[in-house]
């Protein structure tokens, strides 16, 4: 277990002031939140599937926090066919709607529930009012308690969804895995059992109903020298996903791909998967669709999305053949490809 000293600084869990140039560069316009409590759907056509959209803006009334939500689902979805369910936590300065264009949709076609987050602490807010106040509003979601109730966040949507009497029926409790991108990656972190001690407490945050996890450009716990000590209570299958140029710099402070990988590293068990492109941005696993070379943006979207339905199979129990044949399919755009168990 790790102790968390004074010098490492007060947000630990995030990237910090790292974060600030490249959330602003991935930012989303803000558009009207509906009102607490209101369902929309819309039926879209993805591809050759047909796909469902809810979003719900459930409240927290034990934690006095909205944990706005938005739901694929395949059309076809019935309780006599349960779906696996993916719960996925976005990056900061994201929100539930971020990440739909090559994630969420994608999983509903293949026949997955697919639940993006918004952590109104750490979500689009950040870029309204004053300018100057910008960097104070990104220390203030880069703290501790942010990071804590982002996990809260996680398990009330999971709690809802499962107990919520139209959708519940639909989804497989017993197949539940979680993703999250950057922010979103520490975030699922420790929700599959990353452990922290502050104060003399250890902090733990582990969700049981998580089966396996995506962590795409996750981010080490900033200022600690022992990431296994940390990561010593995670046992669940990870895929971890980055690139050669999955780095964030500013003045003073630079966070490359060394950092994604330690992470991998340091993760306990041989349950785990890495693939690593070659170039690429940080950013790139957004929805943004220029950042990282267009050409190669679209090129790792496509086998991102693969690569994850192939080890979700793999991890919930099914079929180790996809993801046993993934890199040679992508072999041209990989710098690196680590499956030891598999």
């Amino acid at each position: 277990m790790i102790k968390i000293t004074a010098a490492a600084g007060t947000a630990l869990f995030v990237l910090l002031l790292a974060s600030t140039r490249l959330a602003a560069q991935v930012a989303e316009v803000p558009v009207a939140v509906p009102a607490v409590n209101a369902l929309t759907e819309s039926a879209v056509e993805a591809g050759t599937a047909k796909i469902l959209t809810h979003d719900f803006d459930w409240f927290d009334t034990a934690r006095s926090r909205a944990v706005p939500v938005r739901l694929y689902l395949p059309a076809q979805a019935t309780p006599a066919h349960t779906l696996p369910l993916v719960v996925f936590s976005h990056g900061m300065g994201g929100s539930r709607r971020g990440y739909n264009s090559y994630l969420g949709a994608y999983w509903a076609r293949h026949g997955y529930a697919s639940l993006h987050l918004q952590h109104v602490g750490s979500d689009r807010s950040l870029w309204g009012g004053n300018l100057f106040g910008l960097v104070g509003r990104l220390q203030g979601a880069a703290q501790e308690e942010e990071a804590i109730a982002r996990v809260g966040d996680l398990r009330f949507a999971l709690d809802q969804i499962l107990a919520d009497q139209e959708l519940g029926p639909r989804i497989d409790a017993g197949r539940i895995v979680a993703a999250g991108h950057s922010y979103g990656a520490n975030t699922v972190m420790l929700a599959i059992g990353a452990r922290i001690l502050r104060q003399d407490r250890i902090i733990d945050l582990f969700e049981p109903r998580l089966s396996a996890a995506v962590l795409l450009s996750a981010p080490p716990f900033y200022g600690e020298s022992n990431m296994a000590g940390i990561l010593s209570g995670i046992s669940v299958p990870t895929l971890h996903i980055t690139a050669t140029e999955d780095v964030i710099r500013i003045p003073g402070y630079y966070s490359g791909v060394e950092d994604r990988i330690a992470v991998f590293d340091a993760m306990p068990g041989a349950h785990k998967v890495l693939a690593v492109f070659d170039g690429g941005s940080h950013s790139m696993f957004t929805d943004r669709h220029r950042t990282g070379g267009v050409a190669l943006n679209s090129l790792v979207k496509a086998a991102t999305r693969e690569l994850s339905v192939a080890f979700f199979e793999s991890a919930l129990g099914g079929s180790n053949v996809a993801l046993r044949n993934w890199p040679a399919r992508h072999n041209s755009i990989l710098a690196k490809f680590m499956s030891p168990d598999y």
